[in-house]
């Protein structure tokens, strides 16, 4: 006999508490081996396919594409074991003996196999991976069909309005429902769940069980509504302005990455008191000094290596800009290795993927580094961890062709450069006008971790470099 065990979502990790569902890989009967992903989440960090901990058949999902389901809710239900056969014994094909490897207290006897996940996502999985199994399709919960339609609910044994049966028999004790989100599927639908006869297991109520007296109700209305519709047309022509232009607005949940930036932000607001400081500064050299680099052969470096190597080379210079607050504390705490993080616009929204130890690599290395994760970042595989642990934030808005910005830090980080386009303007060069190619870079710090005499130290170091990139010889 089969066993249908409940899988629920979860712990993601990174302290994430909650998780969309973006795509499901598997549909109902499908047969799903163990660690097979199941189901594509979102969380606020990145996007993860979740793999399911038994193997057998998928009985039910819960939750269709789009939901919002928190750590620990139920994804969907797996029949583990052999179905039934209920062909009498000595028949051809039938088993020989059915107390063989079936569960007793709870547990297995002798000779059957241990279902269990040999890999660990976070906080789940067990240990054997069980014997690989045919396609089965379970049992529809629906019930009985009778010339072509289904039976109604008193024909099939579901009770009346009044709690009895069709036999007349009254419902008593708890209602046995497969799932906590079949519960709430019926209370937020109005359905009195002792009104229902479950078509699972000793009378378990089913996700089907619910959707089916709700598509009944749901029919019944549709007969009331149409002798209602002429008065509502006429309602319709009297609508006020006001409740016309609210029709026509558009809600945008903020969940998953846009709700994490949004949540971001307002933090970073409401904590830093922030200032800004920008210059323009002449990058001719600092593009003339990559076409060199990049025409002696090798991989081609890219300039947000260039600007990251320089911003690894000030913050060398002024430490107390690699660095967070620790408010509980009163303690500002400085950080040795730069972990430095940078602004990717992708289509599932802004994301900051970090380059570990940044200040640790050559030019070569960082544009590798920055290449990975920016393709990681647009297909959307970057890993919660890819995605946090930065000190400092390299933030290239110059990408969508404009001049200059007031970048928001990224809390808990203490500051962010960022960098505008590089364009063809008129400069005045060694005492003559000319065209040169001119970038705007502006930093946003935090003010608790140093005053303008530093930050403005540190962005002046950083356009003499873009200026005049032998500076750097000073740091090799």
């Amino acid at each position: 006999m089969a066993q249908v065990l409940e899988f629920k979502l979860p712990d993601l990790g990174e302290g994430l508490t909650e998780a969309e569902i973006v795509r499901w890989l598997v549909e109902v009967g499908d047969v799903v081996t163990v660690d097979q992903p199941v189901v594509e989440v979102e969380t606020a960090k990145a996007m993860v396919e979740v793999p399911c901990p038994y193997g057998g058949v998928v009985t039910a999902r819960f939750g269709a594409e789009g939901t919002e389901l928190p750590v620990g809710a139920p994804l969907l239900t797996v029949a583990v074991g052999e179905p039934a056969d209920d062909r009498p014994a000595g028949e051809p094909g039938a088993p020989a003996d059915r107390t063989e490897g079936s569960r007793t207290g709870g547990s297995r006897t002798e000779g059957s196999r241990t279902e269990g996940s040999g890999n660990v996502l976070v906080g789940y999985g067990t240990s054997e991976a069980p014997a690989r199994r045919r396609r089965v399709r379970p049992q529809s919960p629906a019930p009985a069909v009778n010339g072509g339609h289904r039976a109604a609910p008193a024909a099939r044994g579901l009770p009346a309005a009044d709690g009895r049966t069709a036999t007349g028999a009254a419902q008593d004790g708890p209602v046995p429902v497969i799932s906590p989100l079949v519960r709430r599927l019926a209370r937020q639908n109005g359905l009195d769940l002792r009104e229902l006869t479950g078509s699972g297991p000793d009378g378990l109520i089913l996700r089907a069980d619910v959707e089916y007296a709700l598509r009944a109700a749901a029919a019944q209305g549709r007969t009331d509504r149409a002798a209602a519709e002429p008065q509502r047309q006429a309602a319709r022509t009297r609508t006020s302005p006001a409740a016309a232009e609210t029709a026509r607005t558009t809600r945008i949940p903020l969940k998953g990455i846009r709700g994490a930036v949004a949540d971001k932000l307002s933090r970073s607001r409401t904590e830093i008191p922030d200032a800004t400081c920008w210059v323009d500064a002449d990058a001719t050299e600092l593009m003339r000094t990559r076409a060199a680099m990049n025409a002696s052969g090798g991989p081609k470096i890219s300039v947000i290596a260039l600007l990251a190597r320089i911003c690894t080379a000030a913050l060398a210079r002024f430490p107390e800009l690699n660095s967070s607050v620790d408010t509980e504390a009163r303690e500002i705490v400085q950080y040795a290795d730069v972990h430095l993080g940078f602004a990717a616009q992708t289509d599932r929204g802004l994301v900051v993927p970090v380059v570990r130890d940044a200040h640790a690599r050559d030019a070569e290395s960082l544009t590798a580094e920055f290449a990975r994760l920016t393709e990681a970042a647009r297909a959307g595989t970057l890993t919660p961890a890819e995605l946090t642990g930065g000190t400092f934030t390299l933030n290239n808005y110059g990408v969508f062709g404009v001049d200059g910005s007031t970048p928001i830090v990224n809390h808990p980080e203490a500051a962010m450069l960022g960098v505008g386009r590089i364009v063809p303007k008129p400069w005045v060069h060694e005492g003559e006008l000319a065209v040169r190619q001119v970038v705007q870079l502006s930093l946003t710090f935090d003010h608790r971790v140093c005053d303008g005499g530093t930050a403005g130290g540190f962005l002046r170091y950083v356009a003499d470099c873009v200026e005049q990139p032998a500076v750097l010889l000073r740091t090799l």
